[in-house]
């Protein structure tokens, strides 16, 4: 049953792994497209974003047999500005990903609060367990301490509950002394707190949103916010945060990276409904209007399709 529901979930993504794979040949189609002068970048797009990560981790394996070379190193060394960075990120396992955009996040110049929000708020307990012990393996370092050490206050706080919390998959009962927000949004299963919004808003009249913006600000409300969203619905989430990626001067090309990238084999055709119910456009229609080349090619050919 439990493969069967699996199935199910996998089948809301937009990439699929290929039937027919064969990774020898890709690995082949991959080394000709960067072969001699010129490269041939659709080619490499449009083989990459048919494939599924794991297929591109066997790909991967048979250019290094073949070749002798790395494939990422000789993706980055033909590619460049932000569609090197969408095509890296297609080749990078999902956890590593992850870990990556953490360690980024938390080591780049000021810390990257939204990266580390969207993140921990809408992974699965169990790939918060797998993060965690990635980033441990990867950079020996704690990832809680790490995250302790670059924030501060009430954020801190929850962000290191979410942690836990994920880590050990709400077993563990917080005390009451906590701010309450804080726990009881750490403490979080999606149904739990689908019941705690419900009585929160028959006992004060407000939605949990509205009150959460009146009563906090900056990056402890963007927090709040996401773990509230994602426990209603993570695709409609990743709705939002994919269009204000885009709207008004200006793209967030990090977030529409990681968005389009890190969802598009888990629910990319529920956000693309959620977009569609929730804004005047369609996702397709959105990134087509504000990206172009072959930074666009590839992101449309993640989201798969246009609901018009």
């Amino acid at each position: 049953f439990c493969l069967i529901f699996s199935m199910l979930q996998a089948s809301r993504g937009t990439v699929k792994p290929s039937l027919n794979f064969n990774a020898t040949t890709d690995a082949e189609v991959l080394y000709k497209a960067m072969k001699g002068l010129g490269t041939n970048e659709d080619a490499i797009l449009e083989l990459l974003t048919a494939r599924s990560n794991a297929q591109r981790q066997d790909i991967k394996i048979a250019y290094k047999t073949l070749f002798g070379k790395d494939l990422v190193d000789n993706l980055k060394g033909e590619l460049g500005g932000k569609f090197e960075t969408l095509i890296v990120a297609l080749m990078t396992p999902p956890i590593a990903y992850d870990v990556t955009s953490l360690r980024n996040a938390i080591k780049g110049a000021g810390t990257d609060e939204k990266v580390l929000v969207e993140i921990l708020a809408s992974r699965t307990p169990q790939q918060v367990k797998e993060i965690v012990a990635a980033y441990r393996k990867e950079y020996d370092d704690d990832l809680e301490e790490d995250i302790s050490g670059d924030t501060s206050g009430h954020f801190k706080r929850l962000l290191v509950i979410l942690l836990q919390v994920l880590f050990k998959a709400g077993e563990q009962k917080f005390g009451t002394d906590e701010q309450t927000f804080v726990t009881i949004l750490g403490n979080r299963s999606a149904e739990h707190l689908k019941k705690v919004f419900d009585a929160y808003m028959k006992l004060s009249g407000y939605e949990m949103e509205e009150s959460i913006k009146r009563e906090t600000s900056g990056s402890l409300e963007d927090l709040l916010l996401a773990v509230v969203k994602c426990a209603r619905s993570v695709p409609a989430y990743f709705a939002e945060t994919l269009y204000y990626a885009m709207k008004g001067a200006g793209t967030d090309d990090n977030t529409l990276i990681r968005v389009m990238v890190s969802r598009s084999e888990i629910d990319m055709l529920d956000i693309r409904a959620d977009f569609r119910r929730m804004f005047a456009c369609s996702l397709f229609s959105m990134i087509k209007g504000d990206t172009g080349g072959d930074f666009r090619k590839a992101l449309l050919l993640l989201c798969g399709g246009d609901d018009a």
